[in-house]
């Protein structure tokens, strides 16, 4: 029997944490407990990934099924695009820059049909450009002033502040968030900007009743089974259908797409990342617990705090390990690794100490050994870099000055990152 179906077949018997140590989360680096991380080239029978073809047979297909049936969930079935619906497109966006697109991707199965409507910006070219992918907190129409972009009809969590009332977003939102999306210079560099607010796939809340979930309910289920995805999963499900509308669009080169995320949408474009290699490159701005962060040093947010304050995005096989670090067969530094040989790029923030800096430096040297197996340099550091002075290898890394945000130094080195990998 594999290790990941003993574990789920002792979550069936067992109350989740039922034999935890309850703990608080962490600040003191000081406070870190002895932990010891599972080796990335040594399969769960115990075998050492000496070459390539046996990481790509055995031991990647052996971590990315833990952490479908145990971390982030299995998607139950298969769903393509039934219909897009060009909404909007002008040519002389961004004063001549740029061309404009507002489309919905249309889902229909099990009776119901969803809309989630997705904004370009693609600089002028003649020929296909390469473009970032990142979901979007509030709606479209918040990533920049622009007012031709769509006010979102879709739920989201209120913030009066912005004028999102009753989770109905107003003209009060347009723009707010337009600090971490410098669109105008993206599109200077040579990229497009493709976005969608992630709440059209499934609203960020703890009801499965919404969403693309009830797409896939068989009988009178209700939520899904304790393997299946939770709203990372399916977030990063999402990503993966717009890809697919990417493939068709005439004017984007598909080989050449970052999928890029910031907090919890980090946590679900690493995980897209990691299961979709059609994506070129992989982009985790302070994912954090869940997403590019060691668990076991359970130092910030921890898997016990994440489950109970989120409870719904991840499977109900992960509150297992609440407090139970160690007996998850994996950690994030697997995670990461599933994205090589493809440049991935993780940072950190000095004052975000919730999201463990340090953990997620750790991830990424741990992940290493992988793309050395494939004769590619990794994380160029042994160390952890100083605070503004980023590393680049096939995997990049960075901590920079100031909080949990997207700043123009984080898009400074994405860009830079990109033009190494993504410019041909």
């Amino acid at each position: 029997m594999s290790i990941g179906r003993f574990i789920f077949l002792l979550a069936l018997i067992f109350p989740f944490g039922m034999f935890a140590q309850k703990s608080e989360p962490i600040s003191d680096e000081s406070k870190v407990p002895a932990y010891e991380l599972p080796e990335v080239l040594k399969t769960f029978s115990g075998r050492t990934v000496k070459n390539v073809k046996t990481w790509e047979k055995k031991r990647r297909p052996e971590i990315l099924s833990v952490f479908e049936n145990q971390v982030y969930g299995k998607v139950p079935g298969e769903l393509k695009i039934s219909d897009v619906e060009m909404l909007e497109q002008d040519s002389d966006a961004f004063g001549g820059l740029a061309i404009r697109k507002q489309l919905a991707l249309v889902f229909r199965n099990n009776g119901k049909t969803l809309r989630a409507e997705v904004l370009m910006y693609l600089p002028k070219s003649d020929s296909k450009v390469p473009v970032f992918l990142s979901y979007n907190f509030l709606g479209n129409h918040t990533v920049c002033d622009d007012p031709h972009i769509r006010l979102t009809e879709s739920w989201v969590p209120d913030q009066p502040a912005y004028g999102i009332i009753n989770n109905q977003v107003t003209e009060q939102s347009r723009g707010v968030d337009s600090n971490r999306w410098p669109i105008e210079r993206i599109l200077k560099a040579g990229y497009g900007i493709v976005t969608m607010y992630y709440g059209d796939i499934d609203p960020d809340k703890n009801d499965f009743s919404d969403g693309i979930h009830p797409f896939f309910y068989t009988g009178n289920q209700q939520k899904p089974r304790l393997n299946e995805w939770g709203s990372l999963s399916a977030w990063g499900w999402g990503l993966s259908r717009i890809l697919d509308y990417l493939e068709t669009d005439p004017q984007v080169d598909a080989h050449r797409v970052a999928v890029m995320g910031f907090s919890r949408l980090g946590k679900a474009a690493v995980w897209a990342g990691a299961q979709d290699v059609r994506f070129a490159m992989v982009i985790s701005n302070e994912s954090g617990c869940g997403g590019a962060a060691l668990s076991r040093r359970k130092f910030g947010e921890t898997l016990a705090v994440i489950n109970k304050n989120f409870p719904h995005w991840f499977c109900d096989n992960f509150k297992f390990y609440s407090d139970m670090e160690s007996a998850l067969p994996v950690d994030q530094h697997m995670l990461l690794a599933l994205v090589a040989p493809r440049p991935l790029y993780v940072a950190s923030a000095e004052d975000d100490w919730w999201s463990d800096p340090k953990g997620e430096f750790l991830a990424a040297k741990f992940a290493s050994p992988v793309y050395n197996l494939m004769g590619l340099p990794g994380l160029p550091a042994t160390d952890m870099p100083a605070v503004n002075e980023p590393v680049m290898g096939t995997i990049a890394y960075h901590i920079r000055s100031g909080k949990h945000d997207v700043t123009d130094f984080d898009w400074d080195q994405y860009l830079k990152f990109a033009d190494m990998y993504l410019k041909r």
